[in-house]
């Protein structure tokens, strides 16, 4: 494989005791109602290491899925993204104990500020050396609104225009506010910092007002790796301008390969180039050192999904109401102010989408591939979705904890391993240069946030 097509793998995670599908918590085996440990990060992001994982993408969800019969019960019974933890306390110790696996965070920018979040990521790219990335994401959940003061979520797209505001006023801190070589650290001289090199950033925008210097010094990447999740038509366009890697899903091969493409017109629209941005499907991947094994594994695992559980969480990501829909009623298209692209894909699929099919690990559960093999099957099913759709890697979800993720790591990556589609070592450097072969540390040229860089001078 060129570096461009070498396949990438993140752990998809999340700080709760269910992720994508509910229930498995219940598993005798799993250990996910531990999310709230420390020693249960640490030991995961021990193990994604070991199996040369690009990065732990840690998802997470503001407010309570309460759309499914109009309030929360059945997550918060079913523990359905609920409760869910801070994704970010947990990086820095996770960082101490590995040394290359990447980390992207999700952070909901719509009820934050982008001068405290600036310190708080430049604070957290130096305490992983480098190894930060953040996925971006507006928010959907009319639960978080309300927790927040407000009657309801921005609509859809005004919540980009709200992110294009956000996103201006933090290049101009991580970018511009501080010179390369502010910091001196020069004790015989008593100056740490030279402050005609540390610059006042003003922004008045029509969302976030900004009038001050950048507090943290610049980090090893300045701007973490940027991570887009949404594949909308307005989020796409979102991506093609900020977005260096995005995550998205596609229940079927041409709906993936749809969305990709998209994604990399948007890019090249944007003047940027069609590979500046990776790709990465979810994929919910049971693998076993036998066919017959995995399928085992999956019957046993299907016991345990959470019905309401699992419906609370489609009604939130489409904001459809299912309770009162039957297990046979098909799905209908409705144009909501939630993930769109999930809408999409649910509803106008060639064969109608049944309440029945989001119960089980179906691509319509599962709103990506569901792969169940030996570690030779899954590895052909995996490379051939890089074939047919052009996608770059995968997002792996968890199913049963830790045993999923043991399994990738002792029986997937060596499988791709001897076929030449999975390195075998890490590159030296920070995240993005571990993503993108010969680039460096920094934002690339092409990228908007060049643009705010403010030249050296003496």
């Amino acid at each position: 494989m060129t570096p461009r097509r070498e396949l990438r793998l993140n752990a998809f995670q999340m700080a709760a005791p269910s992720h994508n599908w509910a229930g498995l918590w219940r598993h005798p085996r799993d250990t996910q109602a531990d999310y709230n440990t420390l020693s249960w990060w640490t030991d995961m992001a021990q193990t994604a290491e070991r199996g040369f994982l690009d990065g732990l993408f840690i998802a997470d969800v503001f407010g309570l899925y309460d759309v499914y019969a109009g309030n929360g019960d059945a997550a918060l019974l079913a523990g359905a993204q609920a409760p869910n933890a801070d994704p970010v306390l947990a990086v820095s110790a996770m960082a101490h104990v590995t040394r290359h696996l990447g980390f992207g965070i999700t952070q909901n920018l719509t009820y934050d500020h982008p001068f405290p979040f600036a310190r708080r990521f430049t604070t957290l790219d130096h305490l992983t050396g480098g190894r930060l990335g953040w996925n971006i994401v507006t928010g959907y959940l009319d639960s978080g609104a309300r927790g927040m003061g407000l009657t309801d979520s921005r609509d859809h797209d005004q919540r980009y225009e709200a992110a294009e505001d956000f996103m201006a006023a933090i290049y101009k801190l991580w970018e511009g506010s501080w010179e390369d070589d502010a910091v001196l650290r020069d004790r015989a001289a008593g100056v740490f910092t030279r402050p005609d090199k540390v610059h006042r950033v003003v922004h008045d925008g029509p969302f976030y007002k900004v009038d001050a210097r950048h507090l943290a010094e610049p980090s090893p990447q300045r701007t973490p790796v940027l991570y887009q999740a949404g594949t909308s038509e307005r989020g796409v366009r979102f991506a093609g301008r900020h977005a260096e890697s995005v995550f998205l899903n596609g229940p079927t091969k041409p709906a993936a390969a749809r969305a990709v493409r998209a994604v990399r017109d948007a890019a090249r629209e944007a003047g940027r180039g069609p590979y500046d941005v990776l790709t990465f499907l979810g994929a919910t991947v049971i693998v076993a050192p036998t066919s017959a094994e995995a399928r085992d594994l999956r019957d046993e695992y299907r016991r345990y999904i959470d019905a309401a559980g699992q419906l609370a969480l489609v009604s939130g990501w489409t904001g459809i109401d299912l309770s009162g829909l039957s297990l046979d009623d098909p799905l209908a298209f409705q144009r909501t102010n939630a993930i769109r692209s999930t809408v999409e894909n649910l509803t106008r699929a060639e064969r109608p989408t049944r309440v029945r099919d989001l119960l089980d690990f179906t691509p319509a559960g599962a709103r990506a591939p569901v792969l169940v093999g030996s570690p030779s099957e899954v590895a052909d099913e995996l490379l051939s979705w890089v074939a047919e759709t052009d996608v770059d890697g995968f997002n792996l979800v968890r199913t049963v904890m830790p045993e999923s993720l043991d399994a990738v790591v002792t029986l997937l990556v060596p499988e791709l391993q001897a076929r030449g589609a999975f390195k075998t070592a890490y590159r030296d450097g920070t995240l993005r240069e571990k993503l993108f072969a010969g680039r460096g540390p920094r934002l690339s040229d092409s990228h908007p946030g060049a643009g705010f860089r403010r030249p050296a001078k003496d």
